[in-house]
């Protein structure tokens, strides 16, 4: 399977005369690398590897990027986008013709209009939101936070999840034993940025200033100088709490669920 992005740097280097070898060269990266990309083997890479390619290739800036930006989006509205611009292109080819009055007896102008606009066709109600699960997050030490940056909504792996609305919502996979009993090892807990952090909750956490991210429950506390404090509480009390000043705190997202496999 290739995509558009893969496709379009392959036959622009092609076209060019340039090897996967020079292009890998120009754009700081592995020859493999560079070919799972072509080959849609690997997701879009970073931005700064695709605006070196834009430049290696002599592609307009911003054109690779584009198709990156689509590459990552879920499926459901990839297939969703297609469908209106295919709409659009007919509604477009009926004015053009000026066979309009046809198309309204036929009943083709309305079903066009209907599907191009969201207001005139209700969505269906109680379908599960596509969760993006972005990287793994210790219940023992904090982790490194893989995901260059939250929020991510990309990932390679998607949950589906009733009854959340949140389109920030993202799940990780607990690693260790440091929230047993409530949560395991390979649990997905599902974390909601739109829900408030507040006393007592259970949070994956990001941590400055090393960029560490680690879930656990959350106080609120104050210092021996009156400074806020945060204490990050582990619930297998085998393993001690820390508590950090409330600026090296970069994110509290509350776990809203979890998955298990049983």
């Amino acid at each position: 399977m290739h995509s558009k992005l893969g496709t379009k740097i392959r036959e622009r280097r092609q076209e060019l005369g340039i090897s996967l070898a020079r292009l890998a060269e120009a754009v700081g990266c592995a020859r493999s690398y560079l070919s799972l990309i072509e080959t849609a083997k690997k997701p879009p890479p970073s931005e700064d590897l695709l605006i070196a390619a834009e430049r290696a290739l002599m592609l307009e800036p911003g054109e690779l990027l584009e198709l990156a930006r689509f590459q990552r989006t879920p499926e459901t509205i990839r297939k969703k986008l297609q469908d209106y611009a295919q709409r659009d292109r007919r509604l477009s080819d009926l004015l053009q013709a000026g066979d309009l009055d046809k198309a309204y007896r036929e009943g083709t102008l309305q079903s066009l209009i209907q599907g191009i606009d969201p207001g005139s066709t209700p969505e269906p109600v109680g379908l599960p939101l596509e969760v993006p699960v972005i990287n793994s997050v210790a219940a023992g030490y904090p982790a490194e936070f893989t995901d260059l940056g939250y929020p991510a909504r990309i990932a390679d792996e998607y949950v589906r999840c009733p009854d959340l609305s949140d389109p920030d919502a993202f799940g990780a996979r607990v690693v260790g034993d440091s929230m047993s009993p409530d949560y395991r090892e390979g649990d997905i807990v599902i974390f909601s940025p739109a829900r408030d952090a507040s006393e007592g909750k259970d949070c994956f956490c990001r941590l400055e200033p090393d960029h560490t991210s680690t879930f656990k429950r959350v106080f609120y506390e104050r210092g021996p100088d009156d400074e806020e404090m945060i204490r990050l509480q582990p619930l297998n009390m085998t393993y001690a709490p820390r508590v950090l000043p409330r600026e090296g705190v970069a994110g509290l997202y509350p776990a809203v669920s979890v998955m298990r496999m049983v």
